[in-house]
């Protein structure tokens, strides 16, 4: 089942975790630039752009509809993705989904509206948003086992968090380029206006691009490469051997729901008639939540280092279900201050612990072998369920959209599994790289398996 190296590539190259992570947080930061983008797009412009405005409501739900629909598209290029990632190593995979998703970001804002074509508009989008789908199935998957393979051991906690940062990163300046767009008036929101932040997305590529060109391929792959070789089916070794740490990222992904109720569904909650908070008050929510979370995500991150894994990653799972629970409240008091601050502390702070620790924690579930396929499968199965639950999250708030208590319970139930899940897996942060994903070791690592 293996493949044996090619003479040039049996020498590894050093570690590079500074441009490894300079690299993951690039790549992460243009995926969830469009995610913030198109989530807000969703719910403020394109119900009346690409479907039938005579009826908001439908409009409304078929264009949360397709935010979703990238994500029934990732675990499909999850198995592409991460079946090449693992025989051909990380690089070539964080290039080429770097520049698929900056193409098909930059495509949407060159769609044609409903009011010019009819029906072909809304196809056109799902077709773009698939092409998306597609690209984030091996963007965070390769870019977290790249970082994770160049950090030093002690220290993985730390440059793996850099892909998360990144998400938040991608996510304010989103916010900072959204905002001018969203005071526009009317009429020019409507025609151009929406369009620029999708243009805007070809800056971050060709900056991402210019970064991982020059990267080294990690360590542990190219001696993965030159010793044992890489595996002909990593689908099939993964599955073998690792099938249980799959089932526990599925239900570890899951706690990205509590990410896309507070990007997309919150948001127009909160400036629907029922709350009437406006576009850019929650769009600044959105930015200062994500501004927190730059500091926020390293802090969670190095203590994981420190402590472990589980014990971070349970606090930022269990905490995010009341978490929630209070900022959806305060969304419905129409206390601007309060929504403010209980925003920040859900998703700036609270959120940030399992958030910034699990591309290590998924991580080091796996060997060298199979790690990018592992999580790429594991994670986009489900971020797949935490895509649509915007879609579900409109469907419980009622016809009128307005029951944010049964959208915060739904949110708190989807925090469920990502516990049980932790609760279930074996401590890693003290366990060497190369003996990650060992079959046969112990449930909780203890101190001596640190030493080489």
């Amino acid at each position: 089942m293996s493949v044996p190296a090619p003479p040039h590539d049996r020498a590894a190259p050093p570690g590079q975790p500074g441009k490894a992570a300079a690299a993951a947080w690039i790549g992460s930061a243009l995926e969830y630039y469009d995610f913030f983008i198109y989530g807000s797009a969703a719910a403020l412009i394109f119900p009346k752009v690409f479907f039938d405005s005579s009826d908001p409501a439908t409009a409304t739900l078929l264009s949360l509809a397709t935010f979703g629909v990238a994500y029934a598209a990732r675990p499909v290029g999850a198995l592409f993705l991460g079946h090449f990632g693992d025989r051909l190593g990380r690089k070539k995979i964080m290039v080429f989904t770097l520049l698929l998703m900056g193409l098909s970001t930059f495509l949407i804002g060159c769609l044609p509206t409903r009011a010019e074509v009819g029906g072909v508009a809304p196809v056109l989008l799902v077709l773009c948003r698939v092409l998306q789908g597609v690209s984030a199935a091996g963007e965070q998957a390769s870019a977290s086992s790249m970082s994770l393979e160049h950090a030093p051991d002690g220290r993985r906690g730390f440059f793996t968090s850099f892909t998360l940062s990144g998400t938040q990163g991608g996510q304010l300046i989103a916010t900072l380029v959204f905002l001018p767009v969203a005071a526009l008036p009317e009429h020019q929101l409507l025609s151009w206006g929406w369009r620029v932040p999708f243009w805007a997305s070809v800056v971050v590529a060709v900056v991402g691009y210019v970064i991982r060109r020059s990267l080294a391929e990690t360590p542990a792959f190219a001696q993965q490469a030159a010793g044992e070789g890489v595996a002909k089916l990593p689908l099939a070794v993964l599955l073998r051997e690792h099938w249980a740490d799959v089932l526990r990222v599925v239900a570890g992904a899951l706690i990205a729901s509590v990410s896309t109720i507070f990007t997309v569904w919150s948001l127009a909650y909160a400036t629907s008639d029922a709350v009437g908070m406006s576009r850019s008050s929650m769009l600044w929510v959105g930015a200062l939540a994500n501004l927190v979370a730059l500091a926020a995500i390293p802090l969670w991150a190095t203590l994981s280092d420190r402590i472990g894994r589980r014990p971070v990653y349970l606090i930022g799972a269990a905490g995010s279900a009341v978490a929630m629970f209070l900022y959806l409240w305060a969304i419905s008091t129409g206390s601007y201050p309060l929504t403010l601050v209980l925003g920040i502390v859900a998703f700036g702070v609270v959120y940030s612990a399992a958030n910034g620790v699990w591309p290590a924690f998924y991580g080091e579930m796996f060997s060298t072998r199979v790690r990018l396929s592992g999580m790429a499968v594991g994670t986009q199965i489900g971020f797949a369920v935490a895509g649509f639950a915007v879609t579900f999250a409109a469907e419980i708030a009622g016809p009128g959209g307005t029951d944010w208590s049964a959208v915060a319970l739904f949110t708190a139930a989807l925090c469920v599994p990502p516990v049980i899940a932790a609760l279930s897996a074996r401590e890693t942060h003290r366990i060497p790289t190369a003996r990650l994903g060992e079959r046969g070791l112990r449930r909780e690592s203890q101190p001596e398996t640190v030493s080489a």
